[in-house]
């Protein structure tokens, strides 16, 4: 097309007179703005550069005729125009195919990234469910179709799964489901296409998991309580047998030195072998109600930890106090030597460990649960130690299985220099 206007246009000039011709600037200049345009059309800026280029190199013929042949200023004007529109023109189409391309390329990606996911959602053996911000759900996975057994699209996710509960407090719930598996809920927020809010749940099947931690927490039960079985026996042997033993022969022992005739240095050994069997009785006695304190089955609770810090106190020189507060009736029998366990290990730590001069055990009884806080002002630890200690801070780690096992908590507080605190709360029956 340029080699055709610029031919034509020389003709025209070589032909016709520039004052009788019928073109008497001969075929328009501007004509060339149609190849230039195509070309930047079609191939963007070095397509409309380089025309712009071949229509002024073919055109230096007709700028060199001869003044009454030709137009030169005229046409030296239209070229430069002609050129300056093939190089602006060329730049805007070329950036507006870069930005179509770029446009393209991030669609094609986009597509590419669902088309994965789709393909991830439907082949995924976990159950999907996509809701939307109300909590209903919008599209489920073969999985999730499977084990619902209908489409749920339409229906609320809590009903769904049976649970009452809003949708952002679902994360990390179990729920049972019709097909006898046991499922945690893993929930994703995000923002749909339309910028409404969204979520994505997932239930991952937990069953083998709840299963081996029934087990575990049975076999814990089973162990906890073969260890309370032990030491009721162990005390019951202690106090029916060595004890009476010993408190006999230090009735025996006082006949003797008292009988007529025994000799005073006679007397005198009989006596301190007296005095020590009523103190080995004395400690069989304080080591039978360790076992298994009769003032916890008789008494209750508050008794018992009474007693406990008593003989702490005489014992240790550790000041000791007791603060109960609510309705002090008894507790479920599992519940109250749980409780008393946990206290006692606790006051164990401290006589052992902590270096500590007072200690306060608080008490609090309501309808619902037991509230017991150990405190002491001792030198303390550092809780993130003790999983690295585990082998010497096994009764922390059985105060914790207790409270556990009775469904509860155990919290520890504790920091170097500032003391320690036990905090459990357990169920009343």
């Amino acid at each position: 097309m340029v080699v055709v206007i610029a031919g034509v246009h020389l003709v025209l000039d070589l032909q016709v007179s520039s004052e009788a011709g019928a073109f008497p600037s001969g075929l328009p200049v501007a004509l060339l703005i149609v190849p230039v345009g195509y070309a930047a059309l079609r191939y963007g800026l070095a397509g409309s550069a380089a025309t712009g280029l071949w229509a002024t190199l073919l055109w230096l013929p007709d700028l060199l005729l001869p003044g009454d042949r030709g137009h030169v200023g005229g046409d030296l004007v239209e070229l430069v125009l002609v050129d300056a529109v093939a190089f602006v023109f060329g730049q805007r189409i070329e950036a507006e195919r870069l930005a179509h391309a770029r446009v393209e390329s991030a669609t094609g990606e986009r597509l590419a990234v669902e088309a994965g996911y789709r393909q991830l959602f439907e082949a995924n053996s976990a159950p999907i469910l996509v809701l939307d911000g109300a909590g209903i759900v919008r599209e489920a996975n073969p999985a999730a179709l499977r084990i619902l057994g209908t489409r749920p699209s339409g229906s609320g996710v809590a009903e769904l799964l049976g649970l009452d509960a809003a949708v952002a407090d679902l994360a990390g719930r179990a729920v049972h489901l019709a097909d006898g598996h046991d499922y945690r809920v893993a929930l994703v927020s995000f923002t749909g296409q339309s910028g409404e809010p969204s979520a994505q749940l997932m239930l991952e099947d937990v069953t083998q998991e709840r299963t081996e931690r029934r087990r575990a927490t049975h076999y814990a039960a089973l162990v906890v309580q073969a260890e309370e079985d032990q030491r009721g026996r162990l005390a019951r042997e202690l106090h029916d047998e060595p004890l009476q033993l010993f408190l006999h022969l230090a009735r025996y022992l006082e006949t003797l030195a008292g009988s007529p005739g025994v000799p005073v240095d006679v007397a005198r050994r009989l006596g301190e072998a007296r005095s020590q069997a009523l103190d080995a009785a004395s400690r069989l006695r304080k080591l039978a109600r360790d076992l298994r304190p009769p003032a916890l089955d008789q008494l209750g609770l508050v008794p018992a930890l009474s007693s406990l810090l008593a003989d702490v106190e005489e014992e240790t020189g550790l000041v000791t106090e007791l603060a109960v507060s609510g309705e002090q009736s008894r507790l479920g029998q599992d519940v109250e030597l749980g409780a008393f366990r946990i206290v006692q290990e606790s006051v164990n730590n401290t006589v052992r460990h902590a270096a500590a001069t007072s200690l306060v055990v608080e008490v609090a009884l309501d309808a619902a649960e037991v509230v017991i806080v150990v405190t002491d002002d001792g030198t303390g630890f550092v809780p993130e130690e003790v999983d690295d200690l585990a082998g010497d801070h096994l009764g922390l780690l059985g105060m914790a299985e207790r409270a556990g096992l009775l469904g509860g908590r155990l919290e520890l507080r504790s920091s170097r220099g500032s003391g320690t605190s036990v905090r459990a709360v357990l169920p009343r029956r």
